[in-house]
């Protein structure tokens, strides 16, 4: 059963040094707070599993946390490069960096087949390409059916996934609409998750409308109700994305001194995400709040006698 923890609990009970750790989100529904959690809690030897790692892995990285990161895609999205990965990767600062590189759908199937709990999945996407020459965690392989030459990935299991939400029951069920990536496999591929929600609801609710369910409570082992815990990433209903937080990373991250001094001052010099939305100011979160209603409403599924 999922218990209904802070933030810092879950993350003191279930991210470990030296763990593999996945914080998915595809642009919507970043954990950023979890992440800073994790950075004020100083885990190190972390491996870093993302499709799309940007700013919070950043900054992961920049703290020193990391050591390796297998990923899809890195950068600041409509920004740049990430400036502290690449200190990491080119200057071994804070500490070395080991990159294992994948496009979209590799990283998709290797979530895929640790969910499905297979050693390896199978794909075409790298035909023509050099990445499995280049690759320590690409093979090829031959198809017993047909002789075709294809690359196999090997299965992703985190040791922790990290999602944020939009809403949960007190069981772990767990609802998401909008923009949506591998949050689903990444958690069901991982021996512990922590869910992490704008809103704590009734399974009355969960069950009026099943189909946004994408993680079931049966594997979730933590809930975290945190308003605001995806900031500066968006949340579809609850706020968007804060353009003008990834424009200002950009700079700072630049230079390590200015980093280091950003870090001291919105996650380790604050005690949790209460403080950090505090610092945030109404004004901008009243600026990235939702101008209008867009129902989505929920269809009728029947009864039947």
């Amino acid at each position: 059963m999922a218990e209904i923890v802070p933030l810092g609990q879950a993350v003191a009970e279930l991210v470990h040094d030296g763990d593999t750790v996945a914080l998915e989100g595809f642009t919507h529904l970043i954990p950023f707070g979890a992440g800073h959690e994790i950075i004020r809690q100083g885990r190190r030897d972390l491996t870093l599993v993302r499709m799309t790692p940007d700013m919070v892995y950043d900054q992961l990285i920049g703290m020193g946390c990391a050591r390796r990161l297998v990923f899809s895609w890195g950068g600041n999205p409509g920004v740049g490069s990430l400036h502290r990965l690449r200190d990491a990767v080119e200057h071994d600062w804070p500490a070395p960096l080991r990159l294992d590189e994948h496009s979209h759908a590799g990283m998709a199937n290797r979530y895929v087949a640790g969910a499905s709990g297979l050693p390896f999945a199978v794909m075409r996407g790298y035909a023509g390409t050099d990445l499995v020459r280049h690759s320590t965690t690409l093979a090829t392989i031959s198809c017993p059916f047909t002789g075709e030459v294809l690359t196999a990935v090997p299965a992703l299991r985190p040791d922790v996934t990290i999602v944020h939400a939009q809403r949960a029951d007190a069981a772990g069920d767990t609802q998401v609409w909008g923009l949506l990536g591998c949050q689903k496999e990444a958690a069901f591929a991982a021996d512990r998750v922590i869910v992490v929600v704008e809103e704590l609801v009734s399974d009355e609710v969960i069950r009026a409308d099943p189909n946004r369910t994408i993680i079931p409570g049966l594997i979730v082992d933590a809930v975290v109700v945190e308003p605001w815990g995806a900031h500066p990433s968006y949340v579809q209903g609850a706020y968007d994305r804060d353009n003008r937080f990834y424009l200002d990373w950009d700079p700072i991250s630049r230079d390590e001194a200015a980093t280091q001094a950003w870090l001291a001052e919105w996650v380790l010099g604050v005690s949790g995400r209460g403080e950090y939305i505090e610092k945030l100011g109404a004004d901008r979160m009243a600026s990235l709040r939702p101008s209008a209603a867009a129902p989505s409403g929920s269809v009728d599924y029947g009864e039947y006698r």
